[in-house]
């Protein structure tokens, strides 16, 4: 039953992180894959029904895309405030 709770537990975060805006999703998302994947090796035992993990297998694909996303638009303002610092300086 502990497992089950947990595993419920960790589909609402990443329901809740995925309505969040994107500065704070991609802290979010961070920090739920350490909870979950990293720290516990959570990811083999998580004990949900099928349409939970339907549900869980779609924010978690829609998620690593916009993670993917993310962080092609954080290298190009990275580039842009370097542009910036070398016309200043």
């Amino acid at each position: 039953m502990e497992r089950r709770n947990r595993s419920i537990k960790a589909l609402e975060e990443l329901t809740y992180i995925d309505s969040l805006d994107d500065t704070s999703r991609a802290s979010g998302l961070k920090r739920w894959s350490e909870t979950y994947f990293i720290n516990e090796n959570f990811a083999n035992n998580f004990d949900l029904e099928f349409n939970d993990l339907k549900t869980m297998e779609e924010l978690f694909f829609k998620n690593i895309s916009f993670l993917k996303l993310h962080s092609i638009n954080l290298k190009k303002q990275l580039i842009e405030l370097k542009d910036m610092q070398k016309f200043f300086v």
